[in-house]
């Protein structure tokens, strides 16, 4: 491999309850942006590996066995490349392999092994330069990048919601929707304008701190991309701004919708900081959720497992169902804001339950808060039973979930949650099948490269419809990359 050396990350992955006698290398399967790391650049790469069965496999074995991963490379200065790798074994079979590069590599080699054996293709050899995530390194346009990513074709909603408002000429909406939602003490919103790959900004409002939630996602996407000049308002609030009752329609982009508005949907800030922040300082994410669980259907307990705050009346509700219905549900409120006066006849207040754990259970509530529950994400990929009530409100993917194919649709007031989940119990195979379903749509559409994708498609299509001019505006700070390593751009640009 050249100038490669063997990082002491050597992972040594025993599972002592998953036992399997014979692996079949060539049925093996490994796939994932990770093994693909010179092109697609992210805080931390990932790709997946689901052992193949011998047909001879001796079931009385009871032998443990061991999956080495091994990922070393070395950097331009002949030294060994830094790098942390993460073995997340979803104990059906198949594992998650992630890693984080704390540096360039001029080359890596991916080992995977069985009992001493390679897996698959193994070992993944990438004699090409592979950017850290720090790199600030936009040498190709963003058509280019969705390309270079595989981003396939642009999501329906977007194209729906950008429909609404044809061409934006800015210098006669701009005024209009500052006006409308200048409002410090209700409405926070930020002003950015995209200008040769910099990031300039103004924001209005009382409490802005969630600015940095799209600052970040920016930060992160000019690093890998040349984004096209543009200009946007960002809501940072939970509500949807531009409803129907309004005179007007404005392009806002949110990160909630509702069937009355016509914002414009970005995935939520929650889910874009667990990507941002893979293997990172976020330990909730779309992958670590599904290792750090039992994995097992059979395993789990055959109730409704929920834990969260009173930002809904029909969590109250829950609450009362439960306590009826013990054997079916364990459910309690954390936290009391919005009835705080009726804490004595909901509370006590719980504590703390890691969401890990919430998956030590078959049944999981989506409820919502305030609007869609944000945790929708997670619980689709925890591998349980998603209960789902009718809602106007919904994040970016919910359109392309199907009611009882994904999650098992209930109504508003959650009436008729007890005898859905009666039905799950006495359907054990179809509820585990739905549960199967739901975390493939995880992990088909939700995994970071899929939240990068999805913001790369919204700036590229919301720049071809603006038409006026893109100026840096008075008022406007510049917001300046916060790390950035040194690393040779161009050369990457030559070898892909």
């Amino acid at each position: 491999m050249g100038n490669s050396y063997k990082i002491v990350i050597l992972l040594l992955f025993v599972d002592c309850v998953y036992v399997i006698s014979n692996i079949n290398s060539e049925l093996t399967q490994i796939w994932g942006p990770g093994l693909e790391p010179e092109k697609i650049v992210m805080p931390a790469r990932y790709f997946f590996i689901k052992l193949g069965k011998s047909e001879n496999n001796n079931s009385n074995s009871t032998q443990n066995k061991t999956l080495h991963v091994v990922i070393e490379g070395g950097t331009n200065s002949q030294k060994p490349c830094r790098i942390w790798t993460n073995v997340l074994n979803r104990k059906n079979g198949s594992y998650i392999v992630r890693y984080k590069l704390y540096e360039t590599c001029s080359n890596i080699k991916i080992s995977i092994k069985y009992r001493g054996n390679h897996l698959a293709k193994s070992p993944y050899i990438i004699n090409k330069q592979i950017l850290s995530d720090d790199c600030d390194c936009p040498t190709h346009k963003i058509e280019e990048v969705l390309n270079l990513w595989d981003c396939g074709p642009v999501p329906e909603l977007l194209k729906s919601r950008l429909a609404e408002f044809g061409q934006i000429n800015w210098d006669e909406r701009r005024k209009h929707v500052i006006k409308k939602f200048d409002q410090p003490h209700s409405v926070s919103l930020c002003h950015y304008v995209i200008k040769n790959n910099k990031i300039y900004r103004r924001c209005y409002g009382k409490y802005v701190g969630f600015n940095m939630f799209v600052d970040n996602i920016l930060l992160s996407l000019t690093r890998k991309s040349i984004l096209p000049d543009m200009e946007f308002f960002s809501n940072l609030g939970d509500w949807p701004l531009s409803t129907f009752n309004l005179k007007e329609k404005y392009p806002v982009f949110s990160w909630c919708g509702s069937t009355d508005s016509y914002d414009i949907i970005m995935p939520t800030y929650d889910i874009t900081e667990s990507t941002l922040e893979n293997m990172g300082r976020v330990t909730l994410d779309i992958l670590s959720v599904q290792g750090n669980t039992d994995g097992r259907w059979e395993n789990r307990i055959p109730k409704l497992f929920w834990r969260g705050r009173d930002s809904n009346k029909y969590r109250l509700e829950l609450i009362k169902m439960a306590r009826k219905y013990p054997d079916f549900f364990n459910t309690s409120l954390t936290n009391f804001f919005f009835y705080k006066d009726e804490e004595a006849i909901y509370g006590p207040k719980s504590e703390h339950v890691s969401f890990f754990k919430f998956f030590d259970y078959k049944y999981q509530l989506a409820i919502d808060g305030t609007v869609a529950p944000y945790r929708m994400p997670y619980l689709l990929a925890g591998g349980s039973l998603v209960f789902k009530p009718e809602s106007k409100y919904f994040e970016y993917f919910y359109m392309d979930l199907q009611p009882n194919i994904h999650y098992i649709p209930i109504k508003n007031d959650i009436t008729d949650l007890l005898d859905k989940i009666k039905w799950a119990i006495e359907n054990d195979s179809r509820a585990k099948e739905i549960a199967r379903r739901s975390q493939e749509f995880a992990n088909e559409n939700l995994l970071p490269k899929n939240i990068f994708c999805y913001h790369l498609h919204i700036f590229n299509e919301f720049s071809k419809i603006i038409t006026s001019k893109i100026e840096i505006l008075e008022g406007m700070e510049m917001i300046s990359q916060k790390k950035i390593e040194e690393c040779i751009c161009n050369l990457q640009k030559d070898e892909l």
